[in-house]
């Protein structure tokens, strides 16, 4: 077995440390300008050739299983993919020989935080950054390559330190989008240009994607009607955030449950919709309109103790869960519907690692297993805008490959079992058995 631990020593320490002690001074500010994903250059020189043998490989463009196909990748990026007959693989090139396993593209969760919470009593933020960072690597050994951080959870623009460590190879993770803290606007710093203000402060953060929240919790009536809390945007402000978003060319999440603020999150136009318990087909009908993302986080949203806490505090009476379900269920069979795999992953409610359970969760509720791997592939890559970088097995794409031994088309629950993982041409994790890296 291939296991790489993280480096928790100087290059963390550095990365980590330079932000919490900006942090005495004022907000967090990380001195490092990000590129975009369309500027990030090819890699500088190019490594030695590797040639991954697949006995299945999965096609998440098409949503087909195909049989016995060769993968050649030359540095980072994958060179080229085909059938065994048509790929000659070169003298001397190191081979994996993944014959016995399906190889599909690396995972992408649409939803995620690398920071369980702030720090509490007694700890330090930089404690807290190096819980995260081993987090992160449980996350990539589980085969999610890619990852879009939804809020670091009370860390400021922490997580802004952690994505720019896993892309200098200084700790092991996925690659990271974040969203640094998310947009609440305070009642003193109200309106569309407030609104547009802070758009503009969380990119200058290091953000590459929003996160806003424009509904409030969950209660329910006496006579067991869901109602949903306002969140603190009006529909004016929603639509000066998701402009200002746009014309940075970065993307907006919403935290909505339902209600008011789920509707003017739709209508203002936002990139994907997370949660959505109190969803309508109207407004599903809506979202597949204007094109938007659904992300569910199932698991997350169904837990026992979500069951238990309101039941608790309505006598016994009701619950959001069952709710919830009927409404997943509508939404997954609305035709057009682009629904991505995300789960929520926080640590204590939802173990770091174990985001597999995700895509059972799809199938349960209505996917296919062939439609619950392409949300967290090449529809979960088209969600973040980074379609041209990763979500599928292609020349000139990043070489993300996660393998696991048996057919999960045929049972879903083999990605819970992860025997493989390679991200951008580098093997962080093999448990596949036999001896399986060779020269030809």
């Amino acid at each position: 077995m291939t296991r790489w631990k993280s480096a928790l020593g100087v290059g963390l320490a550095t990365w980590l440390l330079s932000p919490v002690l900006d942090a005495q001074q004022g907000p967090l500010r990380h001195p490092i300008p990000r590129n975009t994903w369309k500027d990030w250059p090819a890699p500088a020189a190019p490594s030695a050739m590797v040639a991954v043998r697949a006995g299945r490989l999965f096609d998440s463009k098409s949503g087909q299983m195909l049989s016995k196909q060769v993968v050649l990748i030359e540095g980072e990026r994958i060179t080229s993919v085909g059938p065994e007959g048509r790929i000659t693989v070169p003298a001397g090139v190191r081979v994996i020989d993944l014959s016995q396993a399906t190889v599909m593209p690396g995972f992408i969760d649409a939803h995620s935080h690398v920071f369980e919470s702030a720090p509490a009593k007694g700890e330090t933020a930089v404690m807290v950054a190096f819980v995260a960072a081993a987090s992160a690597e449980d996350c990539l050994l589980a085969g999610f390559t890619t990852m879009r951080d939804a809020g670091s959870h009370g860390n400021g623009n922490a997580d802004v330190a952690v994505r720019d460590a896993i892309d200098k190879d200084e700790i092991i993770g996925p690659r990271l989008s974040v969203a640094t803290s998310g947009i609440r606007l305070p009642k003193d710093a109200r309106g569309p240009e407030n609104a547009r203000a802070a758009v503009r402060a969380q990119i200058k953060d290091g953000a590459t994607h929003i996160k806003i929240y424009p509904t409030g919790g969950y209660s329910f009536t006496p006579e067991g009607e869901l109602q949903f809390a306002p969140g603190n945007l009006t529909l004016e402000e929603l639509q000066a955030l998701v402009g200002e978003a746009h014309a940075n060319k970065v993307r907006v999440m919403a935290h909505a449950f339902g209600g008011d603020g789920l509707k003017n999150a739709i209508l203002a136009g936002v990139d994907s919709i997370e949660h959505g318990q109190g969803l309508t087909q109207e407004l599903v009908n809506m979202m597949v309109q204007k094109g938007l993302y659904y992300d569910p986080t199932i698991v997350r949203y169904t837990l026992a103790s979500i069951d238990a806490g309101d039941k608790g505090k309505t006598g016994g009476k009701y619950s959001i869960v069952p709710i919830f379900e009927k409404n997943l269920r509508m939404a997954i069979a609305t035709k057009g519907l682009k629904v991505v795999l995300g789960t929520g992953v926080d640590g204590a409610m939802y173990p770091y690692g174990s985001q597999g359970r995700e895509f059972e969760a799809l199938v349960k509720y209505g996917m296919t297993p062939a439609r619950a791997l392409q949300a967290a592939t090449s529809l979960g890559a088209e969600n973040m805008g980074w379609e041209d970088q990763v979500g599928a097995i292609e020349t000139g794409k990043f070489a993300d490959l996660v393998a696991v031994s048996g057919d999960p088309l045929t049972d879903i629950t083999e990605l819970q079992r992860v025997k493989f993982v390679m991200k951008g041409g580098h093997v962080f994790l093999n448990q596949m058995t036999g001896g399986m890296m060779s020269s030809r």
